[in-house]
């Protein structure tokens, strides 16, 4: 799931670099080393995930992952009838 996301960072840098050096600006350069701190940030997170539920699940395995349904207003558990 995070390889598309990291492609399209990827190429919004690339964007933001070309058009740097086009416009003979820095601003695209300063907005271009912002983009593997989102990279490191999305990552983190991903990771502090695992973690969390490896702590109080016991494992990170799929099925258990998949079983886990929440009861808050953003739970995919209680689904919104129109």
């Amino acid at each position: 799931m995070s390889m598309p996301i990291e492609s399209m960072l990827l190429a919004v840098n690339l964007n933001f670099l070309v058009f740097s050096v086009s416009s003979d600006d820095m601003m695209g350069q300063s907005f271009a080393s912002l983009v593997p701190t989102v990279a490191a940030a999305e990552s983190a997170i991903g990771l502090a995930i695992f973690v969390i539920t490896f702590r109080v699940r016991g494992t990170i395995a799929v099925e258990f992952i998949n079983s886990i349904q929440g009861s808050g207003p953003f739970s995919l558990g209680e689904r919104i009838r129109f």
